[in-house]
């Protein structure tokens, strides 16, 4: 699979918007300052740390020259499975993350309750791939 396979099924070709890449790097470090605040609920500390994920996973795709169609459902799925093509990252993280994904729509669905030891999985990876992401954007996109 590549990211041009997914153009008009999931994917749109665009053309990358460095302001727009930034923006979504600083919310996602925005979102995760909020996460590690420890006296609000795990169940919001782990939205924001999956928002960070998300942000993340979205900046790396718009610095490759694609965004998800929001129109169509399973964008977020489509952020998470595409970050092996994006940034490299390895498919067991990959796995991971996007069990998050799915725990999040249960929670959300649902209204269960989200455990501190899934708040603090969901953290780690979102600052691991905030990290990573970084890192990735500074080796690849000199803009």
């Amino acid at each position: 699979m590549s990211l041009d396979n997914l153009v008009g099924k999931t994917l749109e070709a665009i053309k990358p918007d460095t302001a727009s890449i930034q923006r979504l790097r600083v919310a996602a470090a925005r979102n995760l300052q909020d996460a590690a605040i420890e006296n609000i609920s795990a169940e919001n500390r782990f939205d924001m740390a999956y928002k960070a994920i998300m942000q993340c996973a979205n900046a790396a795709l718009q610095a490759k020259g694609f965004r998800t169609l929001t129109s169509i459902p399973g964008h977020h799925m489509t952020m998470i499975q595409t970050l092996s093509l994006t940034i490299g990252l390895e498919q067991k993280t990959v796995i991971v993350i996007d069990g998050l994904r799915k725990q999040r729509n249960v929670v959300d669905y649902s209204g269960d309750l989200v455990s501190e030891t899934m708040t603090a999985e969901c953290v780690v990876l979102a600052e691991m791939l905030f990290n990573l992401v970084n890192d990735w954007l500074r080796d690849n996109r000199s803009e």
